[in-house]
């Protein structure tokens, strides 16, 4: 074709795009300008009291901890905080009718192509999890895993195996003998556990896991196995943080891992900044692969409440988990001897916090493939493996 042929081709169709661009409603933007605003989901977060911070945090799905909490005072004095089947199965029915309520907010998340689906109706795909298999603690094959069928047919899609201390399931990060940290496998029950939770097609989440349990729930696993929040041991080296192996396990499993938002396990420094969250998010992705990075909160949409009611005033707000933070140093829990100095990162502290991170990303020049993986398509990939 010469070149004068190729001009006219091309002037007439751009005519014929022009005509068209006229007669749309949309003229001013024509539509193939028109490009999707990057996939945002959230590791952990919770329901909001308030409907419009859902709209405001810019999500396009979050998991949601919709579990209810029993302080239970351990006999070396220090608290664990289990989820009851009873209080579980009340606050999962409270959770869902609360998004039934919300149908132009709220899709509530069943299977992973829900995602694609609310972004569709521009509504926020919510999925619920519960942070802890005490809810289940009195299941087994036994009486065919009732309890975990129940809360599978109110929504439940992620189960996280322990919360902090072990259970007749998986161990903790947490736990000890007073007096030092240990590091308890995956028990029998928990291996018919996993085994029950890939057959529902329900997430399992190693947060709050000891090391050992998070490897053992990998192996076990015949789907892909997450650690919804956390953070990465070779740079705060914390009980509640997860060594190299565990991190690398979990990638090359095909799982993700989130980092979540609560500062004093992401650094050590005397002020957080949000290079520091950068610096935790590039080394999962050192580790596990750029396809293992997610994000995660652990704190509601917003933010730590008590830090936002201080303004974000670190060296006040810290106070509060001292008490806690000290009876673990007493009994030699790994990284406890390092007194903590703030609990968030300010610029983070905030509802918008997902553009935020992703400006950062792209200050510290990630690729845009890669912030697509980081901000949301990583967990969608994951959700939509295995909720079927």
């Amino acid at each position: 074709m010469t070149q004068k042929v190729c001009n006219q081709a091309r002037r007439h169709m751009l005519k014929g795009l022009g005509a068209a661009t006229l007669l749309s409603p949309l003229s001013s933007f024509p539509t193939w300008a028109a490009k999707p605003r990057r996939l945002y989901i959230d590791g952990l977060s919770f329901l909001p009291t308030d409907i419009n911070d859902v709209k405001a945090s810019k999500l396009d799905a979050f998991i949601a901890d919709i579990s209810a909490i029993e302080t239970i005072e351990q006999a070396d004095g220090t608290k664990n905080y289990k989820r009851t089947y009873q209080a579980c199965i009340n606050s999962i029915t409270q959770a869902a009718n609360s998004v039934k309520a919300n149908p132009d907010v709220y899709l509530q998340g069943l299977t992973g192509t829900d995602i694609s689906k609310a972004r569709t109706q521009q509504q926020t795909a919510v999925f619920f999890q519960i942070q802890g298999a005490d809810c289940v603690e009195n299941d087994s094959l036994s009486n065919e895993w009732q309890q975990l069928d129940n809360l599978h047919q109110q929504g439940l899609r992620v189960l996280q195996l322990t919360h902090h201390y072990g259970n007749r399931y998986a161990g903790g990060a947490l736990d000890n003998n007073g007096l030092n940290s240990l590091n308890t496998p995956l028990t029998a029950a928990g291996r018919e556990l996993i085994t029950e939770l890939n057959r529902k097609n329900i997430l399992i989440d190693v947060s709050h896991s000891s090391a050992q349990t998070a490897l053992d729930a990998v192996k076990t696993s015949q789907s892909p196995v997450v650690q919804s929040h956390g953070a990465a041991r070779a740079i705060v080296n914390n009980a509640r943080c997860s060594p190299d192996e565990v991190i690398r396990a979990i990638g090359d499993n095909g799982g993700v891992f989130g980092v979540f938002m609560m500062s004093f396990w992401l650094t050590n420094k005397p002020i957080p900044t949000i290079e520091d969250y950068i610096n935790q998010l590039a080394y999962i992705a050192k580790v596990g692969g750029v396809d293992c990075v997610a994000i995660a909160n652990d704190f509601p949409l917003r933010g730590q409440e008590n830090l936002l009611a201080l303004d974000n005033n670190n060296s006040e707000g810290i106070k509060e988990y001292l008490e806690w933070w000290y009876n673990l140093e007493d009994k030699n829990v790994l990284g406890f001897d390092v007194e903590p100095k703030h609990v968030v990162i300010p610029e983070l502290n905030n509802i918008d916090r997902m553009s935020r991170i992703d400006d950062a990303l792209k200050k510290a020049r990630f690729k845009a493939t890669d912030r697509d993986r980081f901000m949301g398509e990583n967990w969608q990939r994951v959700l939509k493996h295995v909720l079927l």
